[in-house]
Protein backbone atom coordinates (compact mmCIF):
# COMPACT_ATOMS: atom_id res chain seq x y z
CA UNK A 1 0.00 0.00 0.00
CA UNK A 2 3.09 2.26 0.16
CA UNK A 3 4.46 4.00 -3.06
CA UNK A 4 8.70 3.19 -3.58
CA UNK A 5 8.81 6.81 -2.68
CA UNK A 6 7.44 6.52 0.46
CA UNK A 7 9.26 3.79 1.27
CA UNK A 8 12.18 5.26 0.46
CA UNK A 9 11.65 8.36 2.57
CA UNK A 10 11.20 6.12 5.51
CA UNK A 11 14.38 4.38 4.95
CA UNK A 12 15.88 7.67 4.27
CA UNK A 13 15.71 8.52 8.11
CA UNK A 14 18.01 7.92 10.53
CA UNK A 15 15.88 6.29 13.01
CA UNK A 16 16.88 3.41 14.27
CA UNK A 17 16.18 -0.20 12.41
CA UNK A 18 13.27 -1.12 14.48
CA UNK A 19 11.91 2.04 14.94
CA UNK A 20 12.06 2.26 11.26
CA UNK A 21 9.76 -1.09 11.07
CA UNK A 22 7.48 0.71 13.59
CA UNK A 23 7.23 3.51 11.42
CA UNK A 24 6.45 1.35 8.57
CA UNK A 25 3.79 -0.63 10.37
CA UNK A 26 2.51 2.40 11.05
CA UNK A 27 2.19 3.48 8.07
CA UNK A 28 0.51 1.20 6.42
CA UNK A 29 -2.05 0.62 8.82
CA UNK A 30 -2.47 4.37 8.11
CA UNK A 31 -2.53 3.60 4.13
CA UNK A 32 -4.86 0.83 5.27
CA UNK A 33 -7.40 2.27 7.43
CA UNK A 34 -7.81 5.23 4.41
CA UNK A 35 -7.93 2.32 1.92
CA UNK A 36 -10.77 0.85 4.27
CA UNK A 37 -12.76 4.26 4.72
CA UNK A 38 -12.21 5.18 0.88
CA UNK A 39 -10.73 8.44 2.01
CA UNK A 40 -7.66 10.24 3.08
CA UNK A 41 -8.97 12.48 5.32
CA UNK A 42 -11.93 12.62 8.75
CA UNK A 43 -12.43 10.17 11.62
CA UNK A 44 -11.41 6.49 11.17
CA UNK A 45 -13.66 4.02 10.16
CA UNK A 46 -15.72 1.96 12.77
CA UNK A 47 -14.57 -0.92 14.11
CA UNK A 48 -17.30 -2.69 12.23
CA UNK A 49 -16.56 -1.20 8.87
CA UNK A 50 -12.90 -2.60 9.44
CA UNK A 51 -14.45 -5.93 10.44
CA UNK A 52 -16.41 -5.74 7.47
CA UNK A 53 -13.47 -4.77 5.03
CA UNK A 54 -11.47 -7.49 6.58
CA UNK A 55 -13.87 -10.74 6.35
CA UNK A 56 -13.50 -9.29 2.09
CA UNK A 57 -10.44 -10.18 1.51
CA UNK A 58 -9.65 -13.60 0.58
CA UNK A 59 -6.11 -14.20 2.46
CA UNK A 60 -8.10 -12.83 5.59
CA UNK A 61 -11.55 -15.12 5.01
CA UNK A 62 -8.72 -18.39 4.93
CA UNK A 63 -7.56 -17.68 8.38
CA UNK A 64 -9.54 -16.88 10.75
CA UNK A 65 -6.96 -16.81 13.34
CA UNK A 66 -5.31 -14.44 10.90
CA UNK A 67 -8.22 -12.01 11.00
CA UNK A 68 -8.78 -11.73 14.63
CA UNK A 69 -4.94 -10.72 14.69
CA UNK A 70 -5.16 -8.44 11.80
CA UNK A 71 -8.39 -6.52 13.83
CA UNK A 72 -6.34 -6.22 16.68
CA UNK A 73 -3.67 -4.65 15.05
CA UNK A 74 -5.48 -2.40 13.25
CA UNK A 75 -6.88 -1.49 16.58
CA UNK A 76 -4.12 -0.86 17.57
CA UNK A 77 -2.42 1.48 14.89
CA UNK A 78 -5.95 3.75 14.96
CA UNK A 79 -5.42 4.11 18.52
CA UNK A 80 -1.96 5.31 17.93
CA UNK A 81 -2.74 7.30 14.63
CA UNK A 82 -5.41 8.68 16.51
CA UNK A 83 -2.95 10.14 19.13
CA UNK A 84 -0.27 11.52 16.50
CA UNK A 85 -3.18 12.83 15.24
CA UNK A 86 -4.64 15.04 17.82
CA UNK A 87 -0.40 16.34 18.67
CA UNK A 88 -0.33 17.37 15.06
CA UNK A 89 -3.77 19.21 15.44
CA UNK A 90 -5.27 16.72 12.63
CA UNK A 91 -7.74 13.90 11.85
CA UNK A 92 -6.05 10.59 11.92
CA UNK A 93 -7.22 9.60 8.02
CA UNK A 94 -5.69 13.06 7.34
CA UNK A 95 -2.12 12.51 8.51
CA UNK A 96 1.15 12.54 5.71
CA UNK A 97 3.92 10.59 5.79
CA UNK A 98 5.85 13.20 6.90
CA UNK A 99 3.78 13.51 10.32
CA UNK A 100 4.55 10.01 11.23
CA UNK A 101 8.28 10.84 10.38
CA UNK A 102 8.34 13.45 12.54
CA UNK A 103 6.12 11.97 15.32
CA UNK A 104 8.89 9.13 15.05
CA UNK A 105 11.88 11.10 14.97
CA UNK A 106 10.64 13.21 17.98
CA UNK A 107 9.61 10.41 19.98
CA UNK A 108 13.43 9.08 19.03
CA UNK A 109 15.25 12.28 20.68
CA UNK A 110 13.30 12.26 23.49
CA UNK A 111 14.43 9.18 24.52
CA UNK A 112 17.97 9.70 23.87
CA UNK A 113 18.17 13.64 25.07
CA UNK A 114 19.89 13.95 28.15
CA UNK A 115 17.34 15.99 30.74
CA UNK A 116 17.20 19.81 30.53
CA UNK A 117 18.05 19.61 34.33
CA UNK A 118 20.27 16.75 35.18
CA UNK A 119 19.60 15.86 39.38
CA UNK A 120 21.90 16.79 41.61
CA UNK A 121 24.17 14.53 42.65
CA UNK A 122 23.71 13.07 46.02
CA UNK A 123 25.36 14.29 49.08
CA UNK A 124 28.27 12.96 50.56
Amino acid sequence: MLAADELQELEATLLPTLERHHLRLLAHGLRTLQAIAGRRSGPLPPPAAIEAWALQQPVIQADPGFAAAFLTQMTSAGTQLEAIAIAAGREPLGLELADLIHWATAAADRRVRPPADPPAPPPG
